[in-house]
C-alpha cells in the first residue's frame, strides 16, 4: 500500500517520443485484483479505439495483475483472453507476479512474504472457501495452493516479458535504475525499484511507462510516465494510450463512468 507523493513539479515532457507510424499502443496500469474496472477499462479501449482511424494495436498490461483486490483470478482469466480481441496483447511480469509464482513452489516462507504483501486476496480468489482458509495453516495452504491454480494461470504470468520497447517508448513494471542500458537491467530493479528511479530527472534514453508505484493521478516527468493510481485502493484505474507523436489518458472509476482526459 505505497502512496508515492510527487516531490518535485511535473515538466513538460520533452518532444520527439513518438509511436511508429502505423500503430497504436493502450498500456493499462496496475490492476491489483479489480477485475470489475479491467472490464470496464477493455470496453473504454475498444470504444476509443474505434473511434480512431484503423491502426495496428497493442496492448500492455505492466504487471501486478494479482493481490490487494477480491478477484485476482478474474483477472488473469480476462487477460489471457484478451489476445482473442487484441492480437499483441503483452504483459509485463510485476513484483506481485514474482512474488505469487515463488508463493507456488510449496515454500512456505515465500507464501508467508506473499500473504504480507496482498496475496492472501489472491489466495481467496482461487481458495474459493474463506473458512477453510481461515482454519488453515500457512504448511496447509503451501501445500495445496498449487493445486487450486490452474496450469494455464501459471505459464501465462510466467510467460510475461520485462521490457517492451516500441518506438521511443520503454514499457517497465517498476522502473530502470538510472544509468544502466536498458539491455543491462536487473530484474530486480526492472520490478522493484522505487526512489532511484522515481527521484531521477535524467534522460533514459526512451520515455519510460512504468506502474508499481502508486499517485493520484498519472505521473508524468520529462523522462518517465507512471500510471499506477491505486485501483484496489482508490477504485480508479488508469490506462495510456500512444499514436506517433500523441499521448491521452484512459480511467475506469468504481461508478461505472469511464472518463477521458486528452
Amino acid at each position: 500500500m505505497f502512496w508515492k507523493r510527487k516531490t518535485k513539479s511535473a515538466p513538460s515532457a520533452r518532444g520527439g517520443f513518438s509511436i511508429p507510424e502505423g500503430r497504436r499502443v493502450y498500456a493499462i496500469g496496475d490492476i491489483h485484483g479489480r477485475d470489475d474496472l479491467f472490464a470496464q477499462m477493455i470496453d473504454a479501449i475498444r470504444t476509443d479505439n474505434s473511434e480512431r482511424d484503423s491502426a495496428e494495436v497493442t496492448l500492455v498490461l505492466l504487471g501486478d495483475l494479482v493481490d490487494r483486490g477480491p478477484d485476482s483470478a478474474g483477472v488473469v482469466d480476462r487477460a489471457m483472453r484478451l489476445k482473442d480481441e487484441f492480437h499483441d496483447t503483452r504483459l509485463l511480469i510485476g513484483n506481485h507476479e514474482e512474488c505469487f509464482l515463488a508463493a507456488l513452489t510449496g515454500d512456505v516462507r515465500r507464501l508467508r512474504y506473499f500473504m504480507r504483501i496482498g496475496g492472501d486476496a489472491t489466495i481467496r480468489s482461487y481458495w474459493r472457501d474463506d473458512v477453510s482458509l481461515a482454519d488453515a495453516s500457512f504448511e496447509e495452504v503451501a501445500a495445496r495452493l498449487p493445486g487450486l491454480v490452474p496450469k494455464e494461470h501459471v505459464d501465462f504470468l510466467g510467460g510475461g516479458e520485462d521490457v517492451i520497447e516500441i518506438g521511443d517508448y520503454a514499457f517497465v513494471h517498476a522502473g530502470v535504475r538510472p544509468g544502466i542500458p536498458l539491455e543491462k537491467q536487473q530484474l530486480s530493479d526492472l520490478r522493484w525499484i522505487r526512489d532511484e528511479f522515481l527521484d531521477d530527472l535524467g534522460d533514459h534514453g526512451k520515455m519510460i511507462v512504468h506502474g508499481h508505484s502508486i499517485t493520484s493521478e498519472p505521473d508524468e516527468q520529462s523522462n518517465r510516465i507512471g500510471i499506477d493510481v491505486g485501483a484496489f485502493r482508490s477504485g480508479t484505474l488508469a490506462a495510456i494510450g500512444l499514436e506517433q507523436g500523441r499521448r491521452w489518458f484512459l480511467f475506469a472509476q468504481d461508478s461505472n463512468e469511464i472518463e477521458q482526459a486528452a
